[in-house]
């Protein structure tokens, strides 16, 4: 029976999830628990219970008059286009590279190769189109490979052409009369809230597309249904990734909720999960390759502490001569992501290397400047890095931020501790260092196939 002294009850059914709003009840909780797989959404502040079976005619029976509204979504899908999939027999097994950097791999049941992908970091099983995707990796590729050769499988590998055959390109200030800008309480509430410049940046860009696919609606008044569609004009129309998608979303909950102080919505649109996929590392050989083809001294030195001490590239341009500790050998890096400071490496040959830095270009304040002085700018060290990496040869598809990516693995090839690892690069979770180990090609050499055991 529900208690007749509780507050009214807002019942919310969007797809799979049914959203209950209501004030804090001890009896309304243990029922609400009592709900299989319900939970209590800190960020939102409300419960979420699957809509399956009769849980929202048992939600019904139990707060009865209590509730003051049912609003019932329609739930929209959202179609990118249709996967054609070559005919693979019982005997194959199909691996195809696909665009957004993951493994799709189609076979017929077989027990030890779903083993092996169980073991692997980030699979996932579409049971729609019957196939499994896993990160790309030439080990796990290999790993793969071996397995189906072992099970008397063809094995084939293709990759997926890449089309950008109906992407529309972002709107810009030349394409819309009157373009808006982002409203500047916006900005200054997100400074007030001590966001960094790289987010105040991006939340700015991405609002202002909003506010421009509807330049006659007043920006207050851009309600539900139009953030819906312009979500879905990102997918469709723009072929925009997973994250920008999802850093769209956020942007424009920021302005509504916390600028405009509005209720936390839920947008009826799903969500997209950010492809996983491992990143790419480059080899001892690879990174010496790229400092020995570096002759700009300014240019050798950057790349050379991003390397040693496993850094992102706005740390390097925040650095300041008074974070370099050599008598500790040690990098004291600030305010980075997540707000947090830490130290990393400082080995003796960068240290070498940044006094002679230190001698020839007398930098003032910033490790690092500019021609006119102030911060080295983050895109003219990513301009000369391409640059470097085709001079030493480099054919991988590769950033700046490979380069920390290359350190993490090192570290772990050498013997270094996770945790070590860890502390060093900032993680906050030690699940986002793990994935290091899943790259490491250490120890394969030592692995004998099974199959080389059998006397066949």
């Amino acid at each position: 029976m529900s208690p007749p002294y509780a507050s009214s009850v807002l019942v919310e059914v969007a797809g799979r999830k049914i959203i209950l709003k209501l004030p804090k009840n001890e009896l309304d909780t243990k029922f609400i628990l009592a709900l299989r797989f319900s939970k209590w959404d800190k960020v939102y502040k409300a419960w979420i219970v699957p809509n399956y079976s009769n849980n929202l005619e048992l939600i019904k029976a139990y707060f009865k008059e209590r509730i003051s509204k049912i609003t019932i979504h329609k739930e929209v899908a959202v179609e990118i286009g249709k996967e054609s999939v070559n005919l693979v027999g019982v005997k194959d097994v199909l691996c195809i590279k696909t665009s957004a950097g993951r493994l799709k791999l189609i076979f017929g049941f077989n027990e030890a190769l779903t083993i092996a992908i169980k073991k692997m970091p980030f699979w996932n099983w579409d049971g729609k189109n019957k196939w499994w995707t896993i990160p790309f990796a030439e080990s796990l590729l290999a790993q793969i490979k071996e397995i189906a050769k072992s099970e008397g499988l063809s094995f084939r590998f293709e990759e997926e052409e890449k089309t950008d055959s109906g992407k529309l390109a972002r709107k810009t200030a030349c394409d819309v009369p009157n373009y808006r800008p982002c409203p500047e309480k916006m900005i200054l509430k997100l400074k007030e809230l001590r966001y960094s410049e790289k987010t105040i940046k991006a939340y700015k860009s991405l609002f202002e597309e909003l506010i421009n696919h509807y330049p006659t609606v007043e920006i207050d008044k851009i309600d539900e249904q139009k953030i819906i569609a312009f979500c879905q004009y990102l997918v469709i129309d723009r072929k925009v990734s997973a994250s920008y998608q999802n850093q769209a979303i956020n942007a424009i909950k920021f302005y509504y909720e916390r600028v405009l102080g509005g209720q936390r919505k839920f947008y009826f649109l799903q969500r997209p999960d950010k492809e996983k996929t491992l990143p790419t590392v480059l080899s001892s050989e690879e990174i010496t390759n790229i400092l020995k083809a570096t002759e700009n001294l300014k240019h050798k030195t950057i790349l050379t502490v991003i390397y040693s001490a496993g850094l992102r590239i706005s740390e390097l341009t925040n650095l300041k001569i008074k974070d370099i500790d050599s008598e500790r050998k040690q990098i004291r890096i600030e305010q980075s992501k997540g707000k947090k400071d830490r130290y990393s490496l400082l080995s003796i040959k960068t240290l070498d290397l940044l006094r002679t830095y230190f001698k020839k270009y007398k930098p003032k304040e910033w490790l690092f400047e500019g021609q006119e002085g102030g911060q080295y700018s983050t895109r003219s060290i990513q301009t000369f890095f391409q640059e470097i990496c085709k001079k030493a040869g480099i054919k991988k598809k590769v950033s700046v931020h490979t380069l920390r990516h290359s350190f993490a693995t090192h570290l772990l090839e050498n013997g270094t501790d996770l945790r070590y690892i860890q502390a060093l690069l900032g993680h906050e979770s030690s699940k986002t260092t793990e994935v290091y180990t899943h790259i490491t090609t250490k120890g394969f050499d030592q692995i004998k196939n099974p199959l080389d055991n059998l006397d066949i």
